[in-house]
Parts: structure tokens; sequence; C-alpha cells
């Protein structure tokens, strides 16, 4: 039986499907702003294989996985580059499908965008200030976290320890310090749409809450994505549903690691980031000669999906000497079945040895390291 490790208990679990023989599945996508590094290519890569892991178990997938295409960020680079938000949004969206059809992430089955259900937005923010859970301060709306008392269940932190040391701007008009927006107010040379507290746009944690009970339903199987949206974008998606709708979102909360660059922490300020491009091609100081997709693929799944990856030149390089191990394996092996000689894959002991303990392994938690 399968068991996966539900961030949302902090244990494994027996995975059963709130439907029989059918996962629904949402991953919270990328904020479509800038080319995706290769941590964002990580966590995309590890959620293609559950994916795939469970469709070959006998699973219908249904797959969501969304873009963030309305943000700050997006904002800022618009305005920088002098050209629209859409076309920022459509000119990062080509790039990353690029990047993953390298990597091989298959595409979703469902792949929504945040300004695409504005109307829904703007319904789920008018119920959560009909029930109380909300409030509305010129023209924003902010969601009442002292509403929600289980508030951090998620991220096993404190309201009382986060408000302490929450690294949040201090705006006086909040009722509590941890309080987060639902729907921001317009400002002048800003995207904007019509809603019940003016022209404005939706907040960064609505978006998802949306998206999955749109195209998958008021509780899924599996909401999942990169360790750093536990909290707060994972906590706040909890608090909005239950708010909502007085339950979670989601049966099982699974999360992929950080990906390291030389031991540190990825960021573009230091100049410690690299792209999937960048692998690629080796035009990056970070690495000496560029790298196969499959063999960066390859390179991911050595290490298990909720440990810390780190990657480094001699690491990728170790990897591409496994990785051509693996494929001479099979090369070999299918030429001992098409070369119609006394070889019956189905007898050989040992190699369904290896496949028995394949399963057994990727039943536990997805271990694709083993």
């Amino acid at each position: 039986m399968l068991r996966v490790h539900n961030t949302l208990t902090g244990s494994k679990e027996p995975f059963e499907p709130l439907v029989p023989g059918k996962v629904r599945m949402y991953v919270c996508g990328v904020t479509v702003y800038d080319y995706c590094h290769i941590g964002h290519a990580r966590s995309a890569l590890v959620f293609d294989v559950l994916r795939r892991y469970l469709e070959y178990s006998g699973f219908v997938v249904e797959f969501a996985k969304n873009f963030t295409d309305v943000d700050d960020k997006i904002i800022k680079r618009a305005n920088e580059q002098g050209v629209s938000c859409e076309h920022v949004t459509t000119t990062y969206i080509t790039a990353y499908y690029d990047d993953m059809d390298k990597l091989g992430v298959r595409r979703a089955t469902l792949e929504p965008r945040a300004t695409e259900h504005i109307a829904d937005i703007v319904r789920l923010v008018d119920t959560l200030l009909a029930k109380g859970m909300a409030y509305r301060v010129d023209g924003d709306v902010y969601f009442q976290v002292d509403r929600y008392p289980v508030y951090g269940r998620l991220s096993k932190r404190n309201v009382d320890d986060l408000q302490a040391g929450a690294r949040v701007d201090v705006d006086e008009r909040k009722r509590h310090p941890m309080d987060f927006a639902l729907w921001k107010r317009a400002k002048e040379g800003e995207p904007a749409w019509p809603s019940p507290w003016g022209m404005g746009r939706p907040g960064w944690h609505i978006e998802c809450s949306v998206m999955a009970n749109r195209f998958l339903g008021a509780t899924i199987d599996i909401h999942s994505g990169g360790q750093d949206l536990i909290f707060p974008h994972h906590e706040n998606e909890i608090a909005q549903n239950i708010g909502c709708c007085g339950h979670s979102p989601a049966k099982y909360w699974l999360h992929a690691n950080m990906l390291l660059l030389n031991g540190r922490k990825m960021s573009k300020s230091d100049g410690n980031t690299i792209s999937p491009q960048q692998l690629f091609t080796g035009e990056s100081p970070h690495v000496t000669r560029g790298y196969a997709p499959m063999v960066i693929r390859f390179f991911m799944l050595q290490t298990h999906y909720r440990s810390t990856l780190d990657l480094t030149d001699e690491a990728l390089q170790g990897a591409e000497k496994g990785f051509k191990r693996l494929i001479e394996a099979t090369r070999h092996v299918k030429t001992l079945v098409t070369q119609g000689n006394s070889y019956d894959l189905a007898t050989d002991t040992e190699l369904l040895g290896v496949l028995d303990s394949l399963y057994k392994e990727m039943n536990d938690d997805f271990n694709s390291p083993k």
C-alpha cells in the first residue's frame, strides 16, 4: 500500500483517495515575472514523478497546476520594460514550458491563470465578508486571522510567536499583524478589476483556493508545492477554505524541500542562482559544462523529495555516470528480450526482485533514491 508523508499531520499515512481509483491533485505553480530557476524545476519535476507513479499504479489522476499572472513583481517588471503585464506573463510562461518540456515534465491536465477567475475570487471574498471572517479597509479586504482559532496548524507555528517575530510591513489598518490581503485596492497604473469594494486585484493566497475549488472540487486528495509555501501560502489557503466552507481544501499536503546551489540558498541578489537553460548549455560560472536534461532529472531523483538537495558541478558529473549505467542496463535487457534466444524476462528472478524492491520503495512516500 502507498504511504505518503502528510505535512498537516507530520506523519506518514496510508494513501486513500476520497474517490476510489481517482486522485485529484493541485500543485501551486510559478509567478511568471522572470525565467524560472532550477529550484522551481525541482518542485515541478518532483510532482511530475508523483503524478506518473500514481498513474502507473492504476489511479486516474486529475492534475491542476496554476500560473500566478497578477502580482507586485509582475507589475514592477512590466513597468521596468515599458510593456503590459500580459506581455510579461506570456513571455515567461512560454519560457517555462520550454524548460519543463526539456526536463520531461508533462503538462498538467488543467493549467488555470489567476486573471481568468476574477469573478470567482470576488465571490469567495464576498462570502468570507458575509461570514465575518474578513473585513474591509479603504477598498482593501483582509482575512481576520483571530477568527480562525487553529491558524498555524499546518506550519506548526503559534500565532503569538508569529506576531512577535513577523516580518511584515506595519499596517495600522489591520486588526491583527498576521491578517492577510484577500483583495487589494487599485493603485494608479496597475491592472484592476471591478468588485463590490471598488477597482482592485486579488491577493496571492485567494487565487489558489479559488482555482483548486473551481476545477477539482471543495476537498481534493493532494495539495502540494515547494516547502517554502507551507507558510504563509498554504496556511492561508486552509484558513480561507475553512472560513468559507468549514472544511480543509485537501486531505493530504505534500511538500518538496529546498534545492541549494553549492551549499547555499539560491538568491538572485548575490548571484547564487542558475536556470535550467544555463545548466543545459553550461553558460554559468556554477558549472564547467552543460548537462543533458535527463541527467539533471536523474540527479534530482537521487535525493528524496522531502530532503534538501545540493546542486554542484561534481554532483552532476556523478549523476551523469549513474544515468549512463542505467541506460546501458536497460539497453542490455531490451537486447536480451529481442534476440529471440532462451532469455525469458518473466522468469528472471533477479530482475523481478529489483522491480519488487522498486515498488516497495516508491510506495514508501515515493522513495526515488532507493
